[in-house]
């Protein structure tokens, strides 16, 4: 599997890129090249060139020879962001390499060799793009050896309080350290996040320049989508009280319960299960008071 050549979906913003790093970084090939295309970036001709090279003299301005980025990640990882956008021209190039590990540079006769892992990634549903004809089945198998989902933020809201607070260490470096206070929390979880884990990003760091000498985040510091989304939202949820909130919290905190004790208290296992995530799953743990101790009594 170290070898294996993934496909990572998600929509944008939801971390694709990180993901891939995280794969190089942590794969036999971490001392090599990590390098990255996004394919939506250039027209066909100059994509080619980009990621194959060309000789001098194939077109009016190639002066010399230049080497292509598929030469450059030799022995290492090349991340190939938004592949559904490349034409049906280009992705029998790519295939070529898949296959047989060799490439073509624009305007040479011998083919080169390369040894390259190939992760790629997009942002549209590419099995439905294989259905309605516009991308390579072969191609699509070849990359989807390993199958990546990234669910969209508002899917995952139980990571928020992790990646929030990894953002506001990460820019508070130069800012002192800073903590966001309970109320500007549930306002980041009202929030939809259509641009994702990017969005969240640049909201911290915004808040934390903002914060200046302060050491705490209020609610207040937040965008104005962000206030106004959380009063809608407050709106909405106000027939959920009461009664009917109680009941659900009682069905969650019994089904966590029978859950531990059935997986031995594999809360990986658990997590999975439930289909949230283990940070969300200890959240709700020490929510509940689901002590080990106490429930194995």
């Amino acid at each position: 599997a170290a070898e294996s050549t993934c496909l990572i979906q998600g929509e944008n913003g939801t971390g694709k890129e990180l993901i891939a790093r995280a794969i190089h970084y942590n794969s036999p090939r971490k001392d090599k090249p990590f390098v990255i295309q996004n394919c939506s970036a250039f027209n066909d001709n100059l994509l080619e060139s980009e990621l194959f090279g060309h000789v001098k003299g194939s077109f009016t301005g190639a002066i010399r020879d230049k080497k292509g980025l598929f030469e450059m990640a030799d022995k290492g990882t090349f991340f190939l962001d938004e592949i559904g956008d490349t034409s049906p021209t280009m992705q029998v190039k790519l295939l070529r390499v898949l296959q047989e590990g060799t490439f073509l540079p624009v305007g040479a006769v011998e083919p080169r060799r390369v040894n390259v892992r190939i992760i790629a990634a997009s942002n549209k549903n590419l099995k439905e793009m294989v259905e309605q004809g516009v991308f390579r089945e072969d191609l699509f198998y070849r990359l989807n050896v390993i199958n990546i989902g990234v669910p969209p933020l508002r899917e995952r809201k139980e990571d928020i309080p992790f990646l929030a607070e990894y953002f506001i260490n990460r820019s508070a470096d130069q800012h002192g350290k800073k903590i966001l206070t309970k109320r500007a929390l549930e306002k980041l979880y009202d929030f939809p996040w259509p641009g994702n884990v990017r969005e969240l990003q640049n909201e911290m760091e915004r808040v934390v320049v903002l914060a200046g000498a302060e050491t705490k985040i209020t609610a207040e510091m937040l965008s104005p989508k962000i206030m106004e989304q959380s009063e809608k939202g407050k709106v909405q949820g106000a027939r959920l009280h009461g009664k009917l909130k109680d009941a659900l919290e009682d069905l969650e905190r019994d089904l966590i319960r029978e859950g531990l004790r059935r997986t031995g208290w594999n809360k990986s296992k658990l997590a999975k299960e439930l289909g949230i995530s283990r940070a969300g799953l200890i959240m709700k743990v020490e929510k509940y008071g689901l002590d080990k101790r106490k429930l194995l009594k």
